[in-house]
Protein backbone atom coordinates (compact mmCIF):
# COMPACT_ATOMS: atom_id res chain seq x y z
CA UNK A 1 0.00 0.00 0.00
CA UNK A 2 1.38 3.38 -1.02
CA UNK A 3 1.84 6.22 1.42
CA UNK A 4 0.24 9.58 0.57
CA UNK A 5 3.72 11.14 0.69
CA UNK A 6 5.46 8.85 -1.83
CA UNK A 7 7.09 11.44 -4.01
CA UNK A 8 9.22 14.47 -3.33
CA UNK A 9 6.56 16.69 -4.90
CA UNK A 10 3.86 15.27 -2.63
CA UNK A 11 6.06 15.86 0.39
CA UNK A 12 6.84 19.44 -0.69
CA UNK A 13 3.12 20.13 -1.19
CA UNK A 14 2.45 18.76 2.30
CA UNK A 15 5.17 20.96 3.85
CA UNK A 16 3.87 24.03 1.99
CA UNK A 17 0.37 23.45 3.38
CA UNK A 18 1.60 23.05 6.96
CA UNK A 19 4.22 25.83 6.99
CA UNK A 20 3.10 29.33 7.92
CA UNK A 21 3.61 32.02 5.32
CA UNK A 22 6.30 34.56 6.13
CA UNK A 23 5.24 38.21 5.90
CA UNK A 24 8.19 39.31 3.75
CA UNK A 25 7.22 42.97 3.38
CA UNK A 26 6.64 43.35 7.14
CA UNK A 27 9.93 41.60 7.95
CA UNK A 28 11.88 43.81 5.53
CA UNK A 29 10.26 46.94 6.95
CA UNK A 30 11.09 45.93 10.54
CA UNK A 31 14.69 45.06 9.60
CA UNK A 32 15.03 48.42 7.85
CA UNK A 33 13.71 50.67 10.60
CA UNK A 34 15.31 48.85 13.55
CA UNK A 35 18.66 48.54 11.76
CA UNK A 36 18.35 52.23 10.90
CA UNK A 37 17.58 53.05 14.53
CA UNK A 38 20.70 51.21 15.67
CA UNK A 39 22.78 53.13 13.13
CA UNK A 40 21.14 56.40 14.18
CA UNK A 41 22.08 55.72 17.81
CA UNK A 42 25.64 55.08 16.66
CA UNK A 43 25.64 58.35 14.72
CA UNK A 44 24.33 60.25 17.75
CA UNK A 45 27.13 58.82 19.89
CA UNK A 46 29.66 59.78 17.20
CA UNK A 47 28.30 63.33 16.92
CA UNK A 48 28.35 63.73 20.71
CA UNK A 49 31.98 62.57 20.91
CA UNK A 50 32.99 64.94 18.11
CA UNK A 51 31.08 67.77 19.81
CA UNK A 52 33.08 67.12 22.99
CA UNK A 53 36.29 67.63 21.00
CA UNK A 54 37.44 64.05 20.55
CA UNK A 55 39.19 63.10 17.32
CA UNK A 56 37.29 61.23 14.62
CA UNK A 57 39.34 58.09 15.20
CA UNK A 58 38.73 58.04 18.95
CA UNK A 59 35.05 58.88 18.42
CA UNK A 60 34.64 55.97 16.00
CA UNK A 61 36.27 53.62 18.48
CA UNK A 62 33.96 54.83 21.26
CA UNK A 63 30.90 54.26 19.05
CA UNK A 64 31.95 50.64 18.56
CA UNK A 65 32.62 50.19 22.28
CA UNK A 66 29.28 51.71 23.28
CA UNK A 67 27.26 49.72 20.74
CA UNK A 68 28.97 46.47 21.74
CA UNK A 69 28.42 47.25 25.43
CA UNK A 70 24.76 48.15 24.95
CA UNK A 71 24.20 45.03 22.87
CA UNK A 72 25.91 42.78 25.43
CA UNK A 73 23.92 44.37 28.26
CA UNK A 74 20.62 43.95 26.41
CA UNK A 75 21.54 40.34 25.59
CA UNK A 76 22.17 39.72 29.28
CA UNK A 77 18.68 41.02 30.09
CA UNK A 78 17.19 38.88 27.26
CA UNK A 79 15.94 42.05 25.55
CA UNK A 80 18.21 41.85 22.50
CA UNK A 81 16.73 38.47 21.53
CA UNK A 82 13.23 39.97 21.62
CA UNK A 83 14.42 42.84 19.42
CA UNK A 84 16.02 40.29 17.09
CA UNK A 85 12.75 38.39 16.69
CA UNK A 86 11.11 41.57 15.42
CA UNK A 87 14.05 43.07 13.50
CA UNK A 88 15.61 39.94 12.05
CA UNK A 89 18.75 40.84 10.12
CA UNK A 90 18.23 44.50 11.01
CA UNK A 91 19.63 43.80 14.46
CA UNK A 92 22.16 41.18 13.42
CA UNK A 93 24.05 42.91 10.63
CA UNK A 94 25.53 45.84 12.58
CA UNK A 95 28.22 45.31 15.20
CA UNK A 96 25.48 44.70 17.76
CA UNK A 97 24.75 41.30 16.23
CA UNK A 98 28.38 40.29 16.62
CA UNK A 99 28.34 41.20 20.30
CA UNK A 100 25.12 39.24 20.74
CA UNK A 101 26.66 36.19 19.04
CA UNK A 102 29.43 36.14 21.66
CA UNK A 103 27.40 36.95 24.80
CA UNK A 104 24.40 34.66 24.14
CA UNK A 105 26.35 31.35 24.05
CA UNK A 106 28.44 32.45 27.03
CA UNK A 107 25.28 32.99 29.08
CA UNK A 108 23.68 29.78 27.88
CA UNK A 109 26.62 27.62 28.99
CA UNK A 110 27.60 29.42 32.22
CA UNK A 111 26.10 26.55 34.25
CA UNK A 112 28.89 24.32 32.91
CA UNK A 113 31.52 26.52 34.54
CA UNK A 114 33.68 29.41 33.48
CA UNK A 115 36.33 27.37 31.65
CA UNK A 116 34.42 24.54 29.97
CA UNK A 117 31.16 26.46 29.72
CA UNK A 118 31.71 30.16 29.13
CA UNK A 119 35.28 29.98 27.84
CA UNK A 120 34.76 27.02 25.53
CA UNK A 121 31.36 27.98 24.15
CA UNK A 122 31.69 31.77 23.91
CA UNK A 123 32.97 31.71 20.34
CA UNK A 124 30.81 28.88 18.96
CA UNK A 125 28.94 31.30 16.70
CA UNK A 126 31.46 34.12 16.33
CA UNK A 127 34.53 31.86 16.06
CA UNK A 128 34.00 30.76 12.45
CA UNK A 129 33.25 34.36 11.47
CA UNK A 130 36.53 35.48 13.01
CA UNK A 131 38.54 32.63 11.45
CA UNK A 132 37.20 33.11 7.94
CA UNK A 133 37.18 36.90 8.18
CA UNK A 134 40.80 37.08 9.31
CA UNK A 135 41.89 34.41 6.80
CA UNK A 136 40.16 36.19 3.93
CA UNK A 137 41.68 39.54 4.90
CA UNK A 138 45.16 37.98 4.93
CA UNK A 139 44.64 36.41 1.50
CA UNK A 140 43.23 39.61 0.01
CA UNK A 141 46.05 41.65 1.57
CA UNK A 142 48.64 39.27 0.16
CA UNK A 143 47.09 39.45 -3.34
CA UNK A 144 46.96 43.24 -3.08
CA UNK A 145 50.62 43.29 -2.03
CA UNK A 146 51.63 41.09 -4.98
CA UNK A 147 49.90 43.23 -7.60
CA UNK A 148 50.28 46.70 -6.05
CA UNK A 149 53.32 46.32 -3.83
Amino acid sequence: MASPLDTTKDYQDYVDKKSPNSPIIKNCFNAFWIGGLICTIGQLILDFCLYKGLSEEVSGTLVSIFLIGISAFLTGLNIFNKIGKIAGAGSLVPITGFANSIVAPAMEYKSEGYVMGVGAKMFTVAGPVLVYGISTSIIVGFIYFLFNG
